[in-house]
């Protein structure tokens, strides 16, 4: 089913806080608390709402340093692509890992303590991982933007939420 404008409004609402009441959410949407709930209900089941967590500042649990690493395979490494997967999905470190088109093959997010904490997982796992050719790491030092909220379109294809 497409979306249609109440279904954006729902989701651009539940993006900034999923915690909010069905009651709450109906009020700032414009239906009654029926229909409202049916819609969210659906979102759910058809997967376009994908999950509802709590997002935790990194810094304040102690991950204060986030590292993006370009990967490039070697070419007997490419051969062995579901296992480099494996490998990097049991890393808690790694937050993404995003399969690329170009000079490298893969980049990833990695949250450490600190640079010798990254040193530590770069040298004793994220290094040995067999198939690996190159690895360029790049510390972030400062946030400009992060959001998890998607522009979500308007019902006409026009502009954003």
């Amino acid at each position: 089913m497409p979306l249609d404008s109440w279904d954006r409004r729902i989701l651009a609402l539940l993006q900034e806080d999923s915690s909010i009441s069905i009651a709450e959410l109906s009020e700032r949407v414009g239906l009654s608390q029926s229909p409202c709930w049916r819609r969210v209900q659906r979102l759910r089941s058809e997967g376009i709402i994908r999950a509802e967590v709590a997002l935790v500042d990194r810094g304040k649990v102690g991950l204060k340093t986030q590292i993006f690493a370009q990967v490039k395979l070697s070419a007997q490494g490419r051969q062995h692509l579901d296992e480099f997967s494996e490998a990097i999905r049991r890393f808690p470190e790694v937050l993404e890992c995003w399969v690329l088109m170009g000079p490298v093959d893969f980049l990833l997010r990695i949250v450490a303590p600190d640079v010798e904490s990254y040193e530590r997982f770069f040298f004793e796992r994220l290094s040995r991982v067999p198939g690996i050719q190159e690895i360029t790491s790049t510390v972030a030092l400062s946030e400009i933007k992060a959001t998890t909220a998607l522009p979500i379109p308007a019902a006409d294809g026009n502009g954003g939420r």
